[in-house]
């Protein structure tokens, strides 16, 4: 079997492969890529020939607070606590013992190695990364690829629906 038209990272028999993919529309935003993939299905397209691939990726940081021992410290306790619940939960599962006496017991064994655990990993940082964020890996262009062999039908189709296909000449 060749492997030619795959996309990278795909194995042969995968559901992430074209045979002979054909580049269909390239998108901004992965809505407008659904949109014509979903177009195309209401029109009865075999889209089961059809894929959204991202590319272009970017990682994007949004720096959402700065840092400091306290909150950290109340981090550590509110991740410690909750994990110290689940692991209470499951002992009681097994043992005879009073139920709230094993949650209350796990909780705080749970908060304080929480507690410990976040601010060695701080104290480790020496001030070299004193904020919290939220990280994302994002497509900055979506390319809806079609099997070859439906190309000529898909554009057909797509070209009913006002504004999917991007002008080739802008």
């Amino acid at each position: 079997m060749s492997t030619s038209g795959l996309v990278p990272g795909s194995q042969p028999g995968s559901p992430l492969k074209l045979q002979f993919p054909q580049s269909l529309a390239v998108y901004d935003d992965y809505a407008s890529a659904q949109k014509s993939v979903d177009f195309l299905s209401d029109a009865k397209f075999p889209v089961d020939q059809l894929m959204i691939v991202g590319t272009d990726l970017k990682r994007i940081e949004r720096v959402t607070g700065r840092l400091t021992w306290s909150k950290v410290a109340v981090g550590g306790i509110l991740s410690g606590l909750w994990l110290g619940l689940f692991i209470g939960l499951i002992f009681a599962l097994f043992t005879e013992e009073n139920l709230w006496q094993v949650l209350l017991s796990t909780a705080f064994m749970g908060a304080t190695f929480g507690l410990v655990w976040a601010l060695i990993g701080y104290a480790a940082t020496r001030g070299q990364r004193d904020f919290s964020s939220v990280t994302q890996v994002v497509a900055t262009r979506y390319e809806v690829l079609v099997e070859n062999k439906h190309a000529a039908r898909a554009r057909e189709l797509l070209a009913g629906l006002p504004g999917a296909l991007p002008n080739p000449f802008a």
